[in-house]
């Protein structure tokens, strides 16, 4: 511990884009954590009842559901339903496009967590190069001292631990937020193929009764 003082007093120059690193990691998790819990759902009741609805075309019922569940995945379901309502024939291209729109907001700031995860060992690794060669600046000028050559050393990979430290939570963090994004965009394509169930026997009706009247 009093090494890592240590080390912290001398090289703090160095060692702050690490500490910022550190915290930029810690605010975007909280941040993440708290966008996905307050959006969280499990949508498997739901999407049966919506099914129901459907069937009986009863969109005011469907958007009472999506009303309920809230979130972003209520948000899905009410671009969906207006989609639906408004422009059969193009719902899978708009809603494809309102599905990117809602991952853009999944995917907020986890560009951050990528970037401090490549870039933070780096900067550990700088912190050590500069810290070295101040010891062999010592050494130069103190002679051959074994014990400055020791402390030296300790306190130049203190810089990499750090930031390898950082970077592997960082990384472990992005790569759990990555599957959570993977998990809403699975519920979204849920979402709708139900609609497209609908949509294609709506179609096909369609096609019998002009196949009948032929």
């Amino acid at each position: 511990m009093n090494l890592l003082i240590e080390s912290i007093k001398m090289d703090w120059p160095v060692l702050t884009p690490i500490f910022i690193c550190s915290i930029l990691v810690v605010a975007v998790a909280i941040n993440r954590i708290t966008y996905y819990k307050k959006n969280e759902r499990n949508i498997g009741d739901f999407i049966q009842n919506l099914q129901r609805n459907l069937a009986k075309n009863n969109i005011a019922g469907a958007q009472r559901l999506s009303t309920q569940l809230g979130g972003i995945i209520s948000e899905m379901v009410d671009e969906g339903l207006r989609i639906y309502t408004e422009q059969k024939s193009g719902f899978s291209r708009a809603y494809d496009i309102s599905s990117s729109l809602a991952t853009r907001k999944l995917e907020k700031n986890l560009s951050v967590l990528g970037t401090i995860g490549a870039v933070a060992p780096f900067l550990g690794l700088f912190g050590t190069v500069v810290r070295i060669l101040y010891t062999f600046q010592d050494l130069a000028m103190q002679g051959n001292q074994s014990a400055t050559v020791a402390s030296g050393i300790a306190s130049a990979l203190i810089a990499t631990a750090l930031g390898l430290g950082v970077a592997i939570v960082a990384v472990v963090l992005f790569n759990w937020f990555q599957s959570t994004v993977t998990h809403f965009e699975n519920d979204f394509k849920l979402i709708k193929l139900v609609f497209l169930s609908f949509i294609d026997s709506d179609e096909e009706v369609k096609i019998d009764n002009n196949t009948m009247a032929l």
